[in-house]
């Protein structure tokens, strides 16, 4: 049995205004929109339209999650043309693929330009039959891949100003 069969997840335009307005304009929280299917560009554009998310702002593209998009790599095309179509440059982009799929699926959108992420969270392998030892293992696997394929790795630093964050210095917590 799957415990999620019978569930809904709120999530009305109404509460999303709400937390917009309240956690983003109201404590300066700064969100990474998870877009899991096509439609979750055009609502992200809803509020943008409205003024409630400003840029520069980070979108996540998530595949291979029931629910959502397929994971077809055609997907990792058509997510970012969307994306590109309804935002320009306002946006930051990224991608993570559940599974098998995550590793040629961030390799494809860090060649359209994107970011990526890797983690235990989105897959437990680090290939085929074998569990990743650590977050850390997946990291240097993707390192590897990109470097090897001429991209540059953003240091923290570099990664905290790409996405407009505060940094651990500027929390309160």
């Amino acid at each position: 049995m799957i415990l999620s069969d019978d569930f809904i997840f709120r999530n009305t335009f109404k509460d999303i205004s709400y937390i917009l307005k309240h956690l983003g304009e109201g404590c300066g929280t700064r969100f990474e929109h998870e877009c899991y299917d096509i439609g979750h560009l055009y609502n992200l554009a809803h509020f943008v339209d409205r003024g409630l998310i400003k840029p520069p702002f980070f979108v996540q593209s998530i595949f291979g999650i029931l629910g959502g998009i397929g994971p077809d790599m055609d997907n990792v095309m058509f997510m970012k043309q969307t994306a590109d179509r309804l935002f320009g440059d306002d946006y930051v982009w990224s991608v993570l693929a559940a599974g098998r799929f995550q590793m040629p699926f961030i390799t494809q959108a860090a060649m359209l330009g994107g970011n990526v992420r890797v983690g235990l969270e989105d897959s437990l392998y680090i290939e085929r039959g074998k569990l990743a030892k650590s977050n850390a293992e997946q990291v240097a696997k993707i390192r590897g891949i990109l470097e090897a394929l001429g991209h540059e790795i953003a240091t923290p630093k570099e990664a905290r100003e790409i996405l407009d964050l505060k940094g651990g210095d500027r929390v309160k917590f």
